[in-house]
């Protein structure tokens, strides 16, 4: 199951307790203070992990508790600190405050940490109290409570390429042909009910990762249909493929489907209907009236958008489209280290220009 939203609650543990004691051992008359300080609260933390792609081992196990610190001793004996607790989490994990809708943290790379809830101080026994003047101090500090919260997470997969389109564009198809992903493919509308994600292999050791979203409708980022809920899974991605079933078998005009899902994406995310859109026509097997292919080659050549038109179930076109894709995605790896590094050598520069200065 592909579960995308999850509320949790983290309790971080509390710090032991410092402890009065005084030393008495045979032989030493005049025992000073020993008592010893409370161990620090364990902590909780997020981190993300390559291997997840769903939030669902999150969603009946919502509540989070790390181990508190132990209180302090006789013989200046300090409580063992509290162990943390680790929560895995996806990448391209997001961690909002419930209240405020703040985003606090994103998790963008594998291998990153947040510390969600952070362990109380362990409190101090009374031989940190004694001084010339006071010798036997009969007090000692409590540990302080560990963090106690609450997050919102929100996951948006991480993707090169996303698929968009009506229900039944040939979305699943595609992605079912171009990688070793297995959706469910059937001839009824909402036949994806979760994204789906796909590693296509273009030789040489190189890939790119192509997210297949459920199919969108007029509305949808009012909720419509499957509505946002999902159409926040292409915010990430670089390369929209936008599919478009040419046949007549949907019974739907392929310009007003065009100009309805760019009017839906230009609704949900102004700067999303902005990213590099390849226009494809699908269902070339089906198609019975060529001036359908036609009218949306005009328009995508109109938009100035890339456009193809492919036959998944036959592969025509479809190593053509997976090699402008690879192309398109070079281009922009590239544009991508020659910012890095235009930004690295600004930097050094600027370093040099501060240091003369300040000589």
């Amino acid at each position: 199951m592909f579960i995308d939203r999850v509320k949790i609650k983290v309790k971080a543990g509390d710090g032991g307790n410092g402890v009065t004691a005084f030393r008495r051992e045979k032989f030493v008359p005049r025992g000073g203070p020993s008592g010893g300080d409370g161990g620090v609260g364990g902590s909780v933390w997020l981190e993300s992990e390559e291997g997840l792609n769903t939030l669902l081992h999150l969603r009946y196990n919502p509540e989070h508790k790390a181990e508190r610190g132990r209180h302090g001793e006789g013989s200046n004996r300090h409580g063992k600190d509290g162990e943390d607790v680790t929560v895995k989490v996806p990448v391209g994990t997001q961690v909002f405050d419930p209240e405020t809708n703040d985003l606090v943290f994103d998790f963008t790379e594998p291998h990153q940490r947040f510390c969600a809830a952070k362990g109380g101080k362990g409190g101090w026994g009374n031989s940190h109290f004694a001084t010339p003047t006071k010798r036997a101090p009969k007090y000692h500090y409590n540990g302080r409570p560990g963090e106690e919260k609450e997050f919102q997470l929100e996951l948006k997969l991480i993707a090169d390429v996303g698929l968009l389109g009506f229900p039944n564009a040939g979305k699943s198809t595609l992605i079912s042909v171009i990688s070793a992903a297995k959706p469910k493919i059937a001839d009824y509308p909402f036949t994806t009910l979760e994204p789906n994600l796909g590693v296509v292999d273009i030789g040489d050791f190189r890939t790119f990762v192509v997210a297949d979203i459920p199919g969108l409708i007029e509305g949808a980022h009012e909720g419509a249909g499957l509505g946002d809920r999902f159409l926040r899974h292409v915010e990430r991605t670089k390369l929209l493929l936008h599919l478009v079933d040419v046949s007549s078998l949907s019974g739907r005009d392929p310009i007003e489907d065009y100009e309805i899902i760019n009017r839906e994406i230009a609704s949900f995310n102004p700067e999303l209907a902005q990213r590099p859109q390849i226009v494809v026509a699908t269902k070339l097997d089906a198609l019975d009236d060529p001036e359908r292919l036609e009218s949306l080659r005009k328009r995508a050549k109109k938009d100035k958008k890339p456009f193809f038109e492919i036959s998944s179930v036959t592969n025509q076109g479809t190593r053509e489209l997976v090699a402008k894709v690879a192309q398109i995605l070079d281009d922009m790896r590239r544009d991508e280290v020659e910012q890095q590094q235009q930004l690295a050598y600004e930097r050094e520069m600027q370093a040099r220009i501060d240091a003369n200065r300040n000589q």
